[in-house]
């Protein structure tokens, strides 16, 4: 499972024996994998009234009856026994911001490859889906600003289908100036502001 750009890997153990002989009770394991950059956040396992925070790569907690026990794991055991789960698992979401000239749903230079960005992501990917927000500065009326914002989430939508995306597969919304990514007063031009924020899973 991924949460908040963690890895977090839970898996009960296998065990061998006859079909007389009582089954061990499972147990469980959590191990917190850093992430492709190699950061680490941290995660806090809580079994029956006992809590045990993971805060390093590779810090592992297992069940037991006295509650969660700390167990530092490897990167090659990590491997080694949750490998082919890992494998498996889809890619973490992605996320992509494109900037706006002002009034219009047209790309800054900077922001004319994010399409490119995207569809490179969505390749690799067997079942994508796209969610596209769009946004404004504060400039205009709050009426304006929301069609503006929809207009340029439609923009990207349109360039995706374009590109062989099917539309069933994108979501588009727009947040007018109600989403200010840089704080202003009401009528200031505000280049952050002007976005689409998209991402794929």
């Amino acid at each position: 499972m991924r949460s908040n750009g963690l890895i977090v890997v839970s898996v009960v153990s296998l065990f061998a024996g006859c079909a007389a002989a009582p089954k061990p009770a499972p147990t469980d394991v959590v191990v917190l994998l850093p992430q492709a950059d190699g950061k680490t956040g941290s995660i806090i396992v809580k079994q029956g009234s006992r809590e045990l925070p993971l805060e390093k790569p590779y810090a592992s907690a297992r069940s037991s009856a006295g509650g969660p026990v700390a167990v530092h794991e490897s990167a090659e055991m990590v491997s080694r026994e949750f490998g082919a789960a890992l494998a498996v698992q889809p890619p973490a979401p992605v996320s992509f911001v494109a900037y706006f000239l002002s009034g219009s749903d047209e790309f800054t230079d900077e922001s004319k490859n994010s399409v490119e960005l995207v569809l490179a992501e969505m390749a690799r990917r067997p079942s994508p889906e796209i969610t596209v927000i769009g946004h404004t500065d504060s400039v205009g009326t709050d009426q304006a600003n929301d069609e503006l914002s929809l207009q340029r989430a439609r923009r990207i939508r349109d360039l995706l289908i374009k590109r062989g995306i099917g539309g069933e597969r994108i979501n588009i919304s727009g947040r007018g100036e109600r989403e200010l990514l840089v704080p202003t007063a009401d009528g200031v031009a505000e280049a952050r502001n002007r976005r689409v924020e998209f991402s794929v899973r």
